[in-house]
């Protein structure tokens, strides 16, 4: 004897449900899942450029922080445990804020702990140590030429909805495609 799709009694109707009751709640469940659909559609059009621009931040972080995960911390040095809520950051050597167009640059963002990346401005004497510890390790790590083109002027950049888009693709698939080797 086959069962009924909603409520999984056996079914002696030759249709897929046992009751009216049944049948009425398949009808909700399934328009409920329509409204959902149509609401998350709705929500993705209505996503602006800043909301774009931090979902692709946030897919480029990702993958800063696993392509350096074997490594120090770029501006001390120490490695710690992961604690809770993560001890990580995906930090900028020069800041999004100044430097806008190097946001989503490779060279300028490596794995560093929460303490120094959030001290940098603290204290003005922690911040001076942290950066210049940011530099030197970056020198070590890609070389003077690259810290040097990154610290050169560079055109500004604005990006379209559609150029956030892709960069959030492009981040994703390289996350993926790093997580797939180890």
């Amino acid at each position: 004897m086959k069962k009924c799709k909603v409520c999984k009694s056996p079914n002696s109707n030759p249709g897929p449900y046992c009751s009216v009751v049944c049948a009425l709640k398949q009808h909700d469940i399934n328009r409920q899942k329509k409204e959902r659909k149509e609401n998350a559609a709705r929500k993705f059009e209505l996503r602006s450029r800043r909301d774009w621009l931090k979902i692709a931040q946030v897919a480029f972080n990702a993958f800063i922080r696993e392509r350096d995960k074997a490594l120090p911390c770029i501006c001390c040095g120490n490695t710690t445990d992961q604690k809770y809520g993560g001890s990580w950051d995906a930090g900028h050597f020069l800041s999004r804020g100044a430097y806008p167009e190097l946001r989503f640059t490779e060279d300028n963002c490596h794995r560093q702990l929460k303490s120094c990346n959030a001290g940098s401005n603290k204290y003005a004497h922690k911040g001076k140590t942290v950066a210049q510890g940011y530099r030197d390790r970056l020198i070590q790590k890609i070389g003077i030429e690259r810290v040097e083109w990154l610290e050169g002027p560079h055109p500004p950049q604005k990006w379209s909805i559609p150029d956030l888009i892709e960069i959030e693709k492009k981040f994703k698939l390289k996350l993926k495609e790093l997580k797939c080797q180890n």
